[in-house]
């Protein structure tokens, strides 16, 4: 399994030629869209993460593929194949096997209200949280730890780190970070991994790894 990085909250996973597209949200600048595709999650509706233009663009050069999101998103693009899922649900699409957890916003403000948002749970070795810090209660082969937002504290994302406990995690989520930013980040959610042999893996744009 080949997850490669893209800006901010999009990273692709691929299995057997076959390509998974999460959160292709309109930070999302570098991504050259293959014609392998075959599903597209997006966990919730703000547009750094669910980007309607984009997955036109996804859904027109791989018509075959299956959009998995909220029933707020799905409801929105309804000239395409789609999942509605919740949090508990499971569902396999081609060499993916989806698990879905969360099914919350985590807090910008108390005045904002709170939107849905799920968690997934990739043939389960790689989990992405969205916009929160809910956990699936599994084992975890790699993380894809968000590293910045409106919502976000770092203490949050180490506590969540060291909960989860995953062999591997990487950063996403991180348009919000200067270079020095990301980088002070790293060295200090890096120093908590290592101290825990949790392998910590800073990705730049394009860069993949395989679990």
């Amino acid at each position: 399994m080949k997850i490669t990085k893209f800006e901010h909250a999009c990273f692709t996973v691929e299995i057997d030629e076959k390509m998974l597209i999460v959160d292709p949200g309109d930070f999302t600048k570098s991504l050259v869209i293959p014609d392998n595709v075959v599903a597209v999650v997006v966990t919730h509706e703000h547009p750094d993460h669910f980007d309607p233009s984009t997955l036109t663009a996804i859904f027109e050069k791989n018509p075959d593929a299956v959009f998995i999101s909220l029933e707020a998103i799905t409801s929105k693009m309804q000239d395409y194949t789609s999942f509605t899922v919740r949090p508990a649900d499971k569902i396999t699409v081609g060499p993916f096997i989806f698990e879905f957890f969360g099914g919350t916003h985590a807090e910008i403000h108390s005045s904002i209200p709170l939107i849905d948002n799920i968690g997934v749970m990739v043939n389960s070795k790689l989990y992405y949280p969205g916009d929160s810090f809910a956990g699936p209660h599994l084992p975890v082969e790699l993380l894809a730890l968000p590293a910045s937002g409106p919502w976000f504290k770092t203490s949050d994302a180490v506590d969540f780190m060291l909960t989860v406990k995953p062999a591997k995690v990487f950063p996403t989520h991180n348009v919000h970070n200067s270079e020095p930013g990301q980088a002070l980040f790293d060295r200090i959610v890096g120093g908590f991994a290592e101290k825990t042999q949790i392998s910590y893996m800073p990705l730049a744009v394009g860069q993949s790894v395989d679990v």
